[in-house]
């Protein structure tokens, strides 16, 4: 029996093996050791199993290891918790892209329940049934129509002419950007873009985004620019206005969780906490913290103040005939 496990045990690492070279341009022994944990001798004897059974693994001194093009894996066999979690994730991506990603998750997800065995199909529907991962449908997250758009410019390297909302000027600007990458904070996505009007790095909410379009152009990311080193540089030392805002400790708990940026600093006292942060847009923060109502206090700066103020302002405006 043990000898059985240990079989299967190489099967499967063997499997997983043919899968992790085929999904990389070029891999090395050493890296093919530390991914699955064993000795590089037994990564050599992996391989020269794979190359008896058939498998085209190819080796170029100076690249390393890689499947020929053309071999494909027999259909992929999943587990119950492994086609949960590919089909949880189809569900997330319905909930935060457009209506063309969601229709692609779809099919994928049509495709993974086709391959299950009617004992996984059954779990899967079983634990679908007792799932809910958007209860309050009617506050979410606004439909991005051109979000599959921007991911093609992204891969594909082009130019994009946008018209684009500013909320703290109101006022609608035309421009080209080259788009680098796409962050989700929470509640929004934010477009990664060098803006050829500011001629600087700049980001861009995609709900605020009016119309778009991809032109042929095709452009040359700036030299060295790699967007998490980006996203950490501009935690660190970014162009956004430096942000101070104080809760209640009851509360702050729930609130670092939704904080939309990279937190700087917090200081604790017995009651509060003070929470330091770097932001751009003010309108979209002040909209942000309006749903803590009296819970959050804004230290810093003025512009922020006044942003939510004048929402105030308004709202209190509506509601004074009442």
């Amino acid at each position: 029996m043990d000898r059985e496990r240990r079989t299967l045990k190489r099967t499967d690492r063997l499997l997983a093996l043919v899968m992790f070279v085929q999904g990389r341009k070029r891999t090395t022994v050493a890296e093919m050791a530390e991914h699955f944990g064993v000795s590089q001798r037994t990564i050599f004897r992996d391989l020269r199993s794979l190359g008896e059974a058939g498998v085209p693994i190819a080796y170029a001194e100076s690249f390393g290891y890689e499947v020929l093009k053309g071999y494909h894996l027999p259909p992929l066999m999943f587990t119950g918790r492994q086609a949960a979690a590919l089909l949880m994730g189809t569900e997330f991506i319905k909930l935060r892209s457009d209506a063309a990603i969601t229709k692609e998750a779809n099919e994928v997800a049509e495709k993974i329940r086709a391959v299950l065995s009617d004992s996984i199909r059954q779990y899967i529907d079983a634990l679908n049934e007792r799932t809910v991962l958007d209860p309050y449908w009617l506050h979410k997250t606004p439909a991005h129509e051109y979000w599959a758009s921007i991911s093609e410019a992204i891969a594909d390297r082009r130019t994009v002419w946008i018209e684009y909302f500013v909320r703290s000027r109101k006022e609608l600007t035309r421009r080209q950007v080259d788009p680098l990458g796409l962050v989700f904070y929470t509640d929004h996505w934010n477009l990664i873009a060098f803006d050829h009007l500011r001629r600087d790095m700049r980001q861009f909410v995609l709900e605020y985004i009016q119309d778009l379009q991809v032109l042929t152009r095709r452009f040359t990311p700036p030299e060295g620019f790699e967007l998490q080193e980006y996203l950490r540089e501009r935690g660190a030392n970014p162009s956004g206005e430096r942000i101070t805002v104080r809760f209640p400790a009851s509360v702050y708990g729930a609130a670092r969780r939704s904080i939309p940026a990279r937190i700087e600093e917090e200081q604790a006292d017995a009651d509060h906490v003070t929470v330091t942060f770097r932001f751009e847009n003010m309108a979209y923060l002040a909209q942000y913290l309006l749903r803590f109502g009296r819970q959050v206090e804004v230290l810093a700066p003025i512009e922020l103040q006044r942003c939510i103020r004048a929402i105030a302002l308004e709202l209190a405006e509506q509601y004074a005939s009442t």
